[in-house]
């Protein structure tokens, strides 16, 4: 449940914000309980933290599982080609408790997994999905272009309904990562659920698009949701480096970058009512899972790559991690780490001067000021970078 002090300070900074703009304490009151009274019909409540529970960490898989889910991104891209039925069935073979899918739908509304807008980087097709119908998308190659293209010859683009009945058939739980379409992709999931109750202790719906999980909440308040976020990712890489060459572009984008990073921690999760929260791990802290903590959020670090991060999170009873695949032998050395505790709960904190530069700054300096104008930040984000290509902060993911 949000702390008292966060429903002061909130409605505090409104009515003082409205009050220097309109020099009316009627106004300021009328428009501050105005807010209050939307947030409070209009918001989800969580789902029992037990339930949510089931799904971010499973038992039953053995001793080693038990202390942390081990999700195969994109169903386990490195072993076998991504989001693909091969991939789900590699993952259950290497020892994950869950797999990450990319919902995305064929030009005739068929709900399939894909990652990215277009089938050019994963099949030996070219065109985005919005002009392709399913059975020109199943006449592709899905391996493609994988490094064991041999191996798996042939691989077609599953349905949403045949991951998942894999997914069920493997005890997997499931990550549902949702890239846009929230109407859509809420109705094709609801489906779902309904079609495979036992979803519903097994598996989560995450998005970097809050409309998705708004309207996920609504088709059905019982399904367990998640909002995936990483700082500054409307403005730079995730390497750190600008998106933008303009200047002008890079400052607004930056500034759009605070906005969405207030309305992700003070508002949009509370409006949701998510159970979890996704953080790319380089911002994964102490104080940061304590903060979660407080407002009864799992937090779940992606995306855990090296042999020195696994190695951290399968030791430790740490929250939940993603990885992408099992680890190469001649990978480059992981980043330092260091391990912290906090009431049976570690966290990894990945020393990079860039990345806990700007960290601090969000955290020291941001968060505590405008908890008001958090409610207009997803607007006034996709206002601005609607016209914009190659913003989408779920790209990485």
């Amino acid at each position: 449940m949000l702390p008292l002090g966060d429903e002061v300070a909130l409605h505090s900074l409104v009515f003082v914000l409205v009050l220097l703009g309109t020099r009316s304490p009627l106004w300021s009151a009328v428009l501050t309980t105005s807010l209050y009274c939307f947030l409070a019909m209009f918001r989800f409540p969580q789902v029992a933290r037990s339930r949510a529970r089931l799904v971010l960490q499973p038992v039953g898989c053995g001793a080693e599982s038990a202390r942390v889910s081990v999700i195969a991104h994109r169903g386990g891209a490195h072993d076998a080609p991504e989001n693909t039925i091969a991939a789900i069935r590699e993952a259950s073979k290497n020892g994950a408790t869950g797999v990450e899918l990319d919902l995305e739908f064929s030009a005739d509304g068929v709900p399939i997994l894909m990652h990215d807008e277009t089938v050019d980087r994963t099949t030996n097709g070219s065109g985005p999905l919005c002009q392709l119908s399913f059975s020109e998308l199943r006449q592709l190659d899905a391996a493609a272009k994988h490094r064991l293209r041999d191996k798996f010859a042939g691989e077609k683009i599953p349905t949403l309904v045949e991951a998942v009945e894999e997914c069920i058939k493997l005890q997997l739980s499931i990550y549902f990562d949702v890239k846009g379409h929230p109407e859509e992709a809420a109705a094709a999931l609801t489906d779902v659920y309904k079609r495979h109750p036992v979803l519903y202790n097994s598996s989560m719906v995450c998005s970097f698009e809050p409309k998705v999980i708004y309207r996920m909440r609504q088709r059905d308040p019982e399904v367990v949701t998640a909002l995936t976020h990483r700082p500054w990712s409307l403005s730079r890489l995730g390497d750190g480096t600008p998106r933008f060459s303009s200047p002008w572009k890079h400052y607004w984008m930056t500034l759009m970058d605070v906005l969405l990073d207030w309305a992700h921690h003070h508002v949009l999760w509370r409006f949701c009512g998510i159970s979890a929260f996704l953080m790319q791990k380089n911002f994964v802290s102490l104080d940061y899972v304590q903060f979660w903590a407080q407002r009864g959020v799992e937090v779940v670090a992606w995306t855990i790559n090296t042999d020195v991060e696994k190695a951290y999170f399968q030791k430790s009873r740490s929250n939940q991690s993603q990885h992408t695949r099992k680890a190469d032998p001649k990978e480059e050395p992981a980043p330092s780490v260091e391990r912290k505790e906090y009431a049976n709960l570690n966290v990894v904190h990945v020393r990079k001067p860039h990345r806990t530069k700007a960290n601090k700054q969000i955290q020291t300096v941001w968060r505590p000021c405008a908890d008001g104008v958090c409610s207009i930040a997803w607007l006034v984000y996709l206002k601005a970078t609607t016209p914009l290509e190659g913003t989408s902060p779920g790209a990485e993911l």
